[in-house]
């Protein structure tokens, strides 16, 4: 399998000119919505000068953490397994929140996977509801480890008149299949409430969750 440490590409190259920055927060301070999702290195980078202008800093490294990944799943992934994080409530890494909260107990975000990516910095004000633990670490393409304690793979924050959501990471909401053996991951993992949790964001960005 690909070493997903050794990617490299021209998304370490902004993907917005300053002049697109500028009109997305002035339309979400505005009122409007945003979700800004970018994955591990190198695409953080790609989208950092954005995430920037809601006070939200992107790592764009490899977010790891041994204490909390999924052993099973991890396998697939070489040396990235140990991004396979896995935030639950019960660990206190789902912060509470209206998108974690949603408007009943079905709705209620217990726990969340994701499929190696960036770790996320909010500014005061802002919600880390997807928490890394104090083992989490940050991982450089050059083999550096950084320790990620404090930071997130998921921040909401209101912004002027309006909402964003910044994740950090892509698989989460999306439904794949990988390897010989066809293993789902992403939303169709039914063990997760990562579904639920892509409704909750989009609830929660069009003003349907206070």
């Amino acid at each position: 399998m690909l070493n997903q440490f050794a990617v490299a590409s021209a998304a370490d190259n902004p993907a917005f000119t300053e002049e697109e920055c500028d009109a997305v927060s002035h339309w979400v301070e505005s009122g409007g919505s945003l979700l800004l999702i970018a994955d591990h290195q190198p695409w953080g980078a790609a989208a950092a000068n954005l995430a920037k202008r809601f006070a939200v800093e992107m790592k764009s490294a490899f977010t790891i953490d041994p204490s909390n990944y999924d052993q099973e799943l991890g396998k697939l992934f070489g040396d990235a397994g140990q991004g396979i994080l896995v935030f639950t409530r019960d660990k206190g890494l789902v912060a509470d929140h209206p998108i974690t909260r949603g408007r009943d107990e079905k709705e209620r975000i217990n726990r969340v996977m994701t499929f190696v990516g960036q770790s996320l910095k909010g500014a005061a004000g802002s919600t880390s509801f997807l928490k890394l633990a104090p083992t989490a670490l940050d991982v450089q393409r050059s083999g550096e480890r950084n320790s990620a304690a404090g930071r997130a793979q998921g921040v909401a924050l209101k912004f002027g008149k309006g909402r964003v959501v910044v994740l950090g990471e892509a698989a989460m909401l999306s439904a794949q299949v990988v390897g010989k053996e066809k293993t789902q991951i992403g939303m169709n993992r039914g063990e997760i409430n990562n579904r639920q949790l892509a409704l909750n964001i989009m609830h929660w960005l069009s003003g349907l969750l206070k």
